[in-house]
């Protein structure tokens, strides 16, 4: 029996310009925004062929990421519904997607870092 290997790929800090959020500001002005995807895939096929051709294309991930974070949206949740729902899209063979998009300094009345959401299919 042939060893079957899981691999997650994660793509971490990617930095956006965008226009999401509940107020009309935020959708004129815009802010920065930080998005982690972690995949799980069977990876044997690449692992075994070292060939690019056989895995998951993060660069492919990455241009999806950027395609959804510039549609503009109220919540965070449904950015990052579209970007996981896009990655399954695209690779269908992924066993398990995770993403986690950061609002940097919301406007919240206080300083902050960011606020998050983070989804998992």
């Amino acid at each position: 029996m042939k060893n079957k290997y899981i691999a997650r790929i994660d793509l971490e800090e990617m930095q956006f310009y965008a226009f999401h959020g509940c107020f009309e500001e935020e959708q004129r002005v815009g802010n920065h925004f930080t998005v982690n995807i972690s995949i799980e895939y069977d990876c044997t096929l690449a692992a075994d062929s070292d060939n690019i051709a056989d895995a998951l294309n993060y660069v492919s991930v990455y241009e999806i990421t950027r395609r959804e974070i510039n549609i503009k949206s109220h919540l965070l949740e449904h950015v990052t519904r579209r970007i996981i729902d896009a990655v399954y899209d695209e690779f269908p063979y992924v066993k398990k997607v995770t993403a986690r998009v950061s609002k940097m300094t919301p406007p919240m009345g206080g300083q902050m870092r960011c606020v998050s959401t983070t989804l998992t299919r």
